[in-house]
């Protein structure tokens, strides 16, 4: 690396330090209030889908714009109604977005069973897939028979990764600071 780089990445030490602080508490918060931060998700995801259906509906007054005004309009109304929906009913969004979730995952496990055995002749280890399959199908039914536990586990893994991700991020953050000095 260069010293240039390793000199600009010294002096940025702070950015990696601050988001791992950041991260490690989002993933204390998850871990220890699992249902909250599940809406707040939700929650901020609506946020977002109404900041991106706000930009898309200005965008149909654009002149020259390369996309079709109906499919951007489209776009701009699933985006509003989508956003509205989860920042005034994010448990009911949080819900659905894991009932889709649960759809996918047994789509994904039947797709994944189906093709171990068609392709057994081609594949070494087909029985993995298999396994993907079965687990798949499995998340899937027991977070369609128990939706708010499959809520809770699920910010339960996401809060263990921000922690993970966190302690990575201050770890590079304290490693870059002593690349400051030159």
């Amino acid at each position: 690396m260069s010293s240039r780089v390793a000199l600009h990445l010294g002096r940025s030490w702070w950015v990696f330090l601050g988001f791992g602080l950041i991260a490690i508490a989002f993933g204390l918060v998850a871990i220890l209030r699992p249902g909250p931060t599940i809406w707040a998700l939700a929650w901020a995801m609506g946020v977002m889908a109404l900041a991106e259906g706000a930009v898309a509906l200005s965008a149909l007054f654009a002149r020259d714009m390369p996309v079709s005004k109906a499919w951007l309009a489209a776009y701009a109304l699933a985006s509003l109604l989508f956003g509205l929906a989860a920042v005034f009913f994010p448990a009911v969004v949080a819900d659905a977005l894991l009932i889709v979730l649960s759809a996918w995952l047994l789509v994904a496990g039947v797709f994944r069973i189906y093709h171990a055995i068609r392709l057994r002749e081609v594949l070494q280890d087909e029985w993995l897939l298999v396994i993907s399959g079965v687990l798949a199908l499995a998340l899937g039914v027991l977070f369609m028979l128990f939706p708010s536990q499959g809520l809770m586990a699920l910010a339960l893994w996401l809060g263990a990764g921000a922690l993970v991700y966190g302690m990575l991020q201050v770890w590079l953050g304290l490693h870059l600071r002593k690349l400051q000095r030159p």
